[in-house]
């Protein structure tokens, strides 16, 4: 039972990183084709570095598998990819000399940003993909995601050191991890409520819903590989603060969604009354 419980959560662990590898790229991927990143919330992004920060201190502090201090690497300067395409597109928006609303001379805000960017683009040259084959594309992408990650544990097994697996967070009770962790976990929720807040205005222009698909399926697999490795009281509570920054972000994120779902069907439904109409 033991054995079969262990390999439950390698599955589930190489399945998460497969997710969070992928995480960014349809969010990066979103940015560059439309030259604008203010579909994100600075505020979201520079949290999540904040969570990403200090999930790498406590693997480092926790000596966790090298594999796993550089993914926390890799996250950390995903991250910065994202700020350095805000400000950037910002900035070459600026030297472009793009007209801003009258009653605001001078002045760029994030909604500013994306209302010249809708005005400049023909939504004709520009046709949105139905909702439908939105979620056929993203459900494929992760069961491809999915198979991947088993394909990683199969190889793991047959590679001579077993020290490949992925590495669950220490389980000795030291203060210092634990004041990390829940920081970090802290700042993985917070993150959300400011993008949650944009999307009310921004109507999730310039949103990669990607993004949140990849941290959902990753969170929930992360969180159900500490699971799967042990039940034990003590061993759950030593990763409380793991699990709620896994566990807890998944509702934040699924609301995220709903709210690009919801948008994306009123403005089919105002698209299809307009073609009526005309």
């Amino acid at each position: 039972m033991l054995e079969e419980g262990n390999a439950a959560s390698s599955v589930l662990g190489w399945i998460s990183i497969a997710c969070w590898i992928v995480v960014y790229s349809p969010q990066i991927i979103e940015n560059y084709q439309l030259e604008s990143g203010e579909g994100l919330s600075l505020l979201f992004i520079y949290v999540w570095l904040l969570g990403d920060v200090c999930n790498l201190m406590g693997a480092v502090m926790a000596r966790l598998l090298p594999t796993v201090i550089i993914l926390g690497v890799y996250y950390t300067l995903c991250d910065a990819v994202l700020l350095c395409q805000v400000y950037y597109y910002r900035w070459k928006r600026q030297t472009r000399r793009h007209v801003v609303p009258a009653h605001i001379p001078g002045e760029v805000s994030e909604e500013t940003c994306l209302i010249a960017d809708g005005r400049s683009a023909d939504p004709s040259e520009r046709p949105e993909p139905s909702i439908t084959r939105i979620f056929v594309r993203y459900l494929a992408a992760v069961l491809f995601i999915s198979a991947a990650g088993v394909a990683a544990y199969c190889i793991s097994n047959w590679l001579p050191n077993d020290d490949t697996s992925p590495a669950l967070p220490d389980t000795k009770l030291d203060w210092h991890i634990q004041v990390i962790g829940w920081t970090s976990a802290t700042a993985y929720l917070g993150a959300r409520l400011p993008q949650i807040a944009k999307n009310f205005k921004t109507r999730c222009e310039g949103l990669a819903p990607g993004l949140f698909v990849f941290s959902i399926l990753g969170n929930t697999t992360y969180a159900l590989s500490i699971i799967a490795a042990s039940r034990d009281a003590d061993y759950l509570i030593r990763n409380a603060s793991w699990l709620a920054g896994s566990g807890l972000t998944v509702f934040l994120d699924i609301l995220v969604l709903s709210q690009f779902f919801y948008y994306g069907f009123v403005s089919g439904q105002q698209g299809w009354i307009d073609r009526v109409a005309s």
